[in-house]
């Protein structure tokens, strides 16, 4: 009987571990993405959340803290369930992102967008941050958009003086779009959205392509300025992300805080574009 018992617990284990792999696929991060979303439902998000996370994730409550010291008090859920419909991976395998949609189960139910940005360490995923903006009613169901890297790359030697010079363009990136933003309004996007590109924002569906996300813009913004907090890139060159506060003026006389996360990719002129944003609002 206890040969059976320590039998399934050693295949428990493995499972446990194979759900979280990193193997340089989307396949694998889906995967792990699908097993912490199980997790949070079987155990309650407070396992789950911790269980998933780097040691440095970062969770929006609704500012930004330490994922595994909020979840370590925080109350727990067994209520919240969601589903990915959108994945990539960088090249070199070590950085990756998933967005989907969530709902709240109870009286009344809460919907929305997440957006969650993946790391691999020691062979295995983690989330380094997660964030969603709620929308109060049912999302259109997307269907599932799961790209593999079109090839593998990391490079074999770098310096942190490179990696910290590769990161710096990420910045400098964002910069240039936060001064055309100043003098051009919203419009400014336009010379940094990818034709593809995604915006989740509160209250709203899923918006896909750059022309639908300009209109948006256009109709609802006024004036908008970021200050990015932090930056980082895949070693293998090709995805990066930036997160910070972006201060909203409407058209409708009203201004307002969110916190921001955009993907970055890399494009074959070596110039960086939007391919994800997600906005939720800041504390007030």
């Amino acid at each position: 009987m206890k040969k059976i018992i320590y039998t399934v617990l050693a295949a428990s284990l493995s499972l446990n571990a194979f759900a979280q792999k990193a193997d340089g696929t989307t396949k694998s991060l889906v995967n792990a993405e699908k097993a912490f979303a199980e997790a949070a439902t079987k155990n309650g998000t407070r396992e789950a959340f911790v269980k998933y996370a780097a040691s440095d994730a970062i969770v929006f409550r609704p500012n930004p803290v330490n994922a595994k010291t909020f979840y370590a008090t925080a109350p727990d859920m067994k209520n919240l369930n969601w589903t990915v419909n959108y994945a990539r991976v960088a090249r070199s395998g070590d950085l990756g992102f998933t967005t989907g949609s969530y709902v709240v189960e109870g009286e009344p139910k809460s919907y929305g967008h997440y957006l969650s940005i993946w790391r691999a360490k020691e062979g295995k995923w983690e989330y380094i941050l997660s964030l969603g903006a709620e929308t109060n009613r049912p999302l259109v169901n997307m269907p599932p958009d799961f790209k593999e890297p079109k090839d593998h790359y990391t490079p074999k030697f770098a310096t942190d003086k490179e990696i910290k010079a590769s990161r710096d363009i990420i910045y400098t990136t964002e910069k240039t779009l936060n001064t055309m933003l100043k003098t051009h309004g919203a419009s400014a996007f336009a010379g940094f959205l990818n034709p593809d590109a995604q915006l989740m924002f509160p209250g709203t569906d899923l918006i896909v392509g750059k022309d639908k996300i300009q209109a948006f813009n256009n109709r609802m913004i006024d004036k908008i300025s970021l200050k990015t907090t932090s930056a980082d890139k895949a070693l293998g060159g090709d995805i990066a992300y930036t997160y910070g506060i972006a201060t909203i003026d409407y058209k409708a006389d009203l201004r307002e805080s969110f916190h921001y996360v955009f993907i970055w990719e890399r494009q074959a002129d070596f110039s960086w574009n939007i391919t994800t944003q997600l906005f939720t609002l800041a504390e007030r």
